[in-house]
């Protein structure tokens, strides 16, 4: 969507977006000097899915070529080295978002390309992220690769998949200085030299578009952790929650000129599946979601445990199929199994966080990647106080961290704590 489909938008919406410029060139705020006469109402964007749950996949490519090479190194090929699902329920009252680890070990099954008729081969017992490579080797296009995932996702969980959103390095970037950066909450002194040399001091930090992608793709170095995609998946999720403060603080998914210009700012660097390319499907979405807050968006991780043949590998534990069955039936993800399916669940209510804790995890498994949410503090009994005296007020202790990557989490939870802002 280039600049004419943004001003035909704000046409068609009938809002004059004024435009200030310095000079000899004389303005005026269309905007309030209308306000004084009836106008025509505004068009706000429609979602062509309304009333319908949407399951999307969102994938993160490390695709080296052209302004990317310049940001991520020049490498062949193209991975996926982040994958989530996320899930929209039908009434647009929650987005929950699970993270696929990548070096899950799963069966990806013969996709098919974005040529008719031609197909990648099936490979069993691989690493996940493999179905991403699979697709643009034999299809030569991240479009292949974005298929392939689908496709393997659709395969593992029977939960279909109505599209999928491909960000590459420079998009991610792209996205992060339109917003103005994004504000988050750095716990510990960083340091990576595989990540361009990242250098952060603990506290809290507002990220540029360069500095957001390195953190976000950082794995090894001081205050990083053990090293592993597990725990940068934990970090990714925080930046997505942060991400998402930033969208809503700014009240960009209720002002319709605003959103689009915003997208038309951040989708030139991405591929999508056709469904969200599109004026009316990708702002209609966003503008269908106006009313979630912080603590109706959900993250969570795909349970898994140490895969015992290779500890460098995972597997999904049986908790992974209450996820995905949650999923199918627009139910709260963390609903424990056996719970209410859709047809017995009332829409969430504002301020809905996701549930109660999902079933136990595999009997004697080391399992680091629980989706659980916590369960909610039990009120404190109250005293009745002596006559003619007041009741003293009852100390409430602030709630633990959550562990982001390792149980589900809103972004309203605090999952890092820091300082004053640096």
């Amino acid at each position: 969507m280039g600049l004419t489909g943004v001003l035909a938008f704000g046409l068609a919406g009938g809002t004059a977006v004024a435009l200030k410029v310095t000079g000899n060139i004389a303005t005026v705020d269309a905007d309030k000097a209308l306000a004084q006469v009836d106008r025509p109402e505004v068009v706000v964007p429609d979602d062509p899915n309304a009333g319908a749950p949407l399951n999307i996949v969102l994938m993160g490519s490390d695709d080296r070529s052209g302004e990317n090479a310049e940001l991520g190194g020049k490498a062949e090929g193209q991975r996926s080295d982040t994958t989530m699902v996320m899930h929209i329920s039908a009434d647009r009252s929650r987005v929950e978002v699970v993270s696929i680890p990548r070096d899950s070990i799963v069966d990806i099954p013969k996709c098919p390309t974005s040529t008719p008729g031609k197909f990648s081969a099936a490979w069993g017992n691989t690493r996940f992220n493999a179905a991403f490579a699979q697709g643009v080797t034999k299809g030569h296009d991240v479009q292949s690769g974005a298929l392939c995932t689908m496709t393997t996702i659709e395969q593992l969980t029977d939960v279909r998949m109505d599209g999928f959103i491909v960000v590459d390095f420079a998009g991610f970037l792209n996205m992060i200085n339109a917003l103005g950066g994004v504000t988050m909450c750095i716990p510990n002194d960083i340091y990576s030299a595989k990540a361009n040399h990242l250098r952060l001091s603990a506290g809290n930090q507002t990220l540029d578009g360069a500095t957001a992608l390195q953190y976000a793709r950082a794995r090894t170095g001081e205050g990083l952790g053990n090293g592993s995609d597990t725990d940068r998946i934990g970090r990714q999720q925080e930046m997505m929650a942060a991400i998402a403060r930033e969208v809503l603080s700014a009240n960009l998914l209720t002002d319709s000129p605003k959103l689009v210009s915003f997208l038309n700012a951040v989708t030139s660097s991405l591929t999508m599946s056709s469904n969200f390319a599109s004026l009316t499907g990708l702002p209609g979405l966003a503008y269908s979601l106006r009313n979630v807050r912080p603590d109706t968006i959900s993250f969570m991780t795909v349970p898994w445990k140490s895969n015992p043949a290779d500890p460098n590998t995972v597997v999904w534990t049986k908790d992974a199929d209450t996820i995905w069955a949650n999923m199918k039936n627009d139910v709260p993800l963390t609903t424990p199994a056996g719970g209410p399916t859709a047809a017995a669940t009332p829409p969430a209510t504002a301020g809905a966080t996701g549930g109660a804790d999902a079933a136990g995890t595999d009997a004697g498994s080391t399992d680091t990647g629980s989706a659980t949410a916590a369960p909610p503090a039990s009120a404190d009994t109250a005293t009745a106080p002596p006559a003619g005296q007041s009741a003293a007020p009852t100390p409430t202790a602030a709630p633990e961290p959550k562990q982001a990557g390792k149980e589900a989490f809103t972004g309203a939870d605090t999952t890092s704590v820091c300082g004053p802002t640096s």
